[in-house]
């Protein structure tokens, strides 16, 4: 899989619609990391899962996983040395009750979902720490309870704080002082207690100014009366900081010391949220956990696409049995593409993990890579360059497919006349099939329908169209069938040479290779092929992948005593050793016999004018339209 299948199966799009059922960040976490699985046994894991958790939806009302909150920041900051507030500690205290209450829940649920229900078991219990962060922390502050000394500390504090009170408030009381007093009230600055004078008597009152007033009119004094006091209250504030600190300590401490089971309980938690949205998102769309396979069949009885509402026509469909390729043909706006978008998006749900809205006995291959070429631009003006960016998918995906691949082509072969466009399409699909892929593909063009007639290994099939009153009825039947630049631009693009020539043979002669391949040689193929890159030498001219740069050059010398390939890679020389290449085209396809293969070393305007075609500069398209123009006129 690749990004562009994700993008145009819109599979981030179906993540976040499961995502929403999620309560806590920490599953949301593990579904943005989710990819499909290609392993089926754990893909049937997974469906299991999301079954069991369908299971206890259906039978409880509720499941206690609402108020867990995502703790991984506050324990990283506790790995980092860092002692936790006591927000933070009251949060943890939470998240572990979460987990006892989850733990208990599961214990019970054995009969229902044994798979979840052994989960429960790696989860860890603290009532210890619990306890102590509840009794320690009130209201999210240090409880004076929580030692001896911070109640002692705080007794005595508040005593200081009544004393001070009282000595102002006679001060304020006194009727030498009336007249300096600007308020009659105690105010606190910056912790220390102090009235609120008249600047103009601020030498009359003995005591230390605090603060002055934004107008200068009054001024905040401590009187000295109560400095010895204040003084002897700012020396609790700090034993009481003091004593807090070492509250907060030991209770960090504590939880520091279980970080790893802790830890395990966090992923557990975020493991049971993203299964139980799962479970959620399967019992929204009322769907079904398929039957598995690994050998390419798939079967959709009435499924639909899970991103689709409203009055959806169910789609029927099955490919991998009796026929590996499927041509579906159809008017516009017929329902092809939402056809191949459904097999796509159904299949990815389903490697993840998810369930399907579909009819029992449905069923989907679990496979090892899912590759579409869907494009949305119709525009004329942009066909060429469509045409272009059609036939370089095409062929990266031709590189990265085994026989166990599925491939869904949107109008395969368009963008270009249809002479070559049907026979350079024909070619693209008999390639594929030989190389042992399932491919789904729609076209308008009638050569590729009749050449899938008369393949054994191919079956058409077309989207009903009510004839009376000419309107699409976005039902898939399958068994019904409902000169140029092409050949010269997949050249530009790194299309096998194998495929071009039969391309251009096709053009001329009808004459199709009809063999069928057999699974044993699919796996003599693939044998043969790992063999041979295991012992291969390099050879001048064969276009290689460099790993590491995960990008693609031309070798220019062969490999050295120290097994060392001379690379040129970006108009530069590399040496590279040849663990890290591999073999992407053998020079002797790449290029026909007699070819001059100093001049891929040294033709730079060639490569700028391919570089120019891959990214669609109209300059380059002009200079193509030109050399078309120039070889008609020959």
């Amino acid at each position: 899989m690749n990004t562009m299948t994700y993008e145009k199966l819109q599979y981030n799009e179906l993540k976040e619609m499961v995502k929403s059922h999620c309560v806590s960040s920490l599953g949301k976490d593990l579904l943005d990391k989710l990819q499909p699985s290609t392993n089926s046994k754990v893909v049937k894991n997974r469906l299991n899962e999301t079954s069991e958790a369908r299971s206890l939806l259906d039978a409880e009302s509720h499941l206690p996983l609402k108020g867990i909150s995502n703790i991984s920041h506050q324990m990283e900051k506790l790995e980092k040395g860092m002692i936790l507030g006591p927000s933070e500690l009251v949060a943890i205290s939470d998240f572990l009750r979460g987990c006892r209450t989850i733990k208990k829940f599961m214990f019970d649920k054995e009969f229902f979902a044994p798979v979840l229900h052994s989960y429960a078991y790696s989860m860890m219990e603290f009532n210890q720490i619990e306890e102590t962060i509840n009794f320690s922390i009130r209201g999210n502050r240090v409880d004076s309870e929580a030692s001896r000394d911070l109640k002692r500390i705080r007794n005595h504090m508040a005593k200081t704080e009544e004393k001070i009170e009282e000595r102002l408030n006679k001060f304020l009381k006194s009727g030498a002082n009336k007249e300096y007093i600007q308020e009659f009230f105690i105010s606190k600055k910056d912790d220390r207690f102090t009235v609120p004078i008249k600047a103009s008597y601020k030498n009359q009152v003995e005591g230390t100014i605090i603060e002055v007033s934004s107008k200068g009119s009054t001024v905040f004094i401590e009187p000295a009366a109560i400095s010895k006091l204040n003084a002897e209250l700012a020396s609790l504030k700090a034993e009481e900081s003091m004593e807090e600190y070492q509250i907060l300590a030991t209770l960090s401490g504590s939880i520091l010391e279980e970080t790893r089971q802790i830890n395990i309980n966090i992923e557990l938690i975020g493991q049971y949220d993203m299964i139980f949205a799962k479970a959620k998102f399967s019992k929204r769309i009322d769907g079904i956990e398929p039957k598995l396979n690994n050998h390419g069949y798939i079967q959709l009885k009435n499924c639909k696409h899970p991103l689709l509402s409203g009055n959806i026509v169910p789609l029927d469909f099955e490919i991998g049995k009796d026929y590996r390729s499927l041509i579906i043909t159809g008017p516009n706006a017929g329902g092809k593409t939402v056809v191949l978008k459904t097999i796509g998006i159904l299949t990815l749900a389903v490697m993840s993990g998810f369930h399907i809205a579909a009819d029992e006995g449905t069923e989907i291959a679990v496979f090892d890579n899912l590759f579409v070429d869907i494009g949305d631009n119709q525009s004329i003006e942009n066909s060429l360059s469509t045409f272009s960016s059609h036939m370089k998918n095409i062929s990266e995906i031709m590189s990265a497919s085994s026989n166990n691949t599925l491939l869904l082509f949107d109008e395969i072969g368009s963008g270009t006349e249809p002479n070559e466009g049907a026979a350079l399409a024909i070619a693209i699909l008999e390639e594929f099939y030989q190389m042992g892929c399932i491919t789904v593909a729609t076209t308008h063009y009638g050569e590729i329908k009749r050449y899938s007639e008369i393949h054994s290994d191919f079956m058409n099939a077309a989207m009903q169209f009510n004839s009376e009153v000419l309107e699409p009825m976005y039902k898939l039947l399958i068994g019904k069938s409902g000169d140029s630049n092409a050949l010269w631009i997949s050249k530009k693009m790194n299309l096998r040479e194998k495929v071009l020539q039969k391309a251009q043979h096709y053009i001329n002669n009808k004459n199709y290779d009809l063999e069928r391949v057999k699974e044993s040689k699919i796996k003599r193929q693939i044998q043969n092929t790992l063999k041979e890159e295991a012992t291969y030498d390099f050879e001048v001219g064969d276009r290689v992948k460099l790993l590491e740069q995960n990008d693609y050059g031309i070798v220019y010398e062969k490999k050295d005593n120290h097994h060392n390939v001379l690379v040129f890679y970006k108009e530069e020389m590399v040496k590279v050793n040849v663990k890290r290449l591999k073999l992407e085209g053998k020079a002797t396809d790449l290029y026909p016999e007699g070819y001059d293969l100093n001049s891929l070393f040294i033709s730079y305007k060639e490569r700028k004018f391919q570089h120019d075609m891959e990214r669609g500069s109209k300059k380059a398209l002009k200079q193509v339209s030109r050399d078309i123009k120039k070889r008609l006129s020959e």
